[in-house]
């Protein structure tokens, strides 16, 4: 199984930042595709971005504003949030793709993003 571990969130005033981090240990194998996803009260959690060897792809909301990025060797993936927006208020949660499968029955606790002045 593997565990996956969220932090950096919290409060900030809109047009601020946030750097989100995310470990990925336990039984890993070989992480191919790592993602950010999020989730705002009342709504489904949504993919904002994600990131394999050959690049990088994002929600047209968050694109510009936000970017992924990976240690491969640390199994750990950021996303640098700036400009951030009220809208942007919501849980995010990372998830990793390993041998080819996504766990999406191991999601961690999300780490809080607020964006309110």
């Amino acid at each position: 199984q593997v565990q996956l571990v969220e932090s950096g969130g919290g409060l900030v005033h809109p047009g601020g930042s946030l750097r989100l981090t995310c470990v990925a240990s336990g039984s890993i194998s070989s992480i191919d595709a790592m993602a950010w996803y999020r989730q705002a009260p009342g709504k489904e959690r949504e993919l904002i971005a994600s990131i394999t060897n050959a690049g990088a792809q994002y929600l047209d909301s968050v694109k510009g504003r936000f970017t992924i990025s990976k240690d491969n060797a640390k199994n750990t993936v950021y996303l640098q949030m700036n400009s951030l927006k009220p809208d942007d208020t919501a849980v995010y949660y990372c998830n990793v793709r390993d041998s080819g499968r996504w766990y999406f029955n191991a999601w961690g606790q999300g780490t809080q993003v607020t964006v309110s002045s």
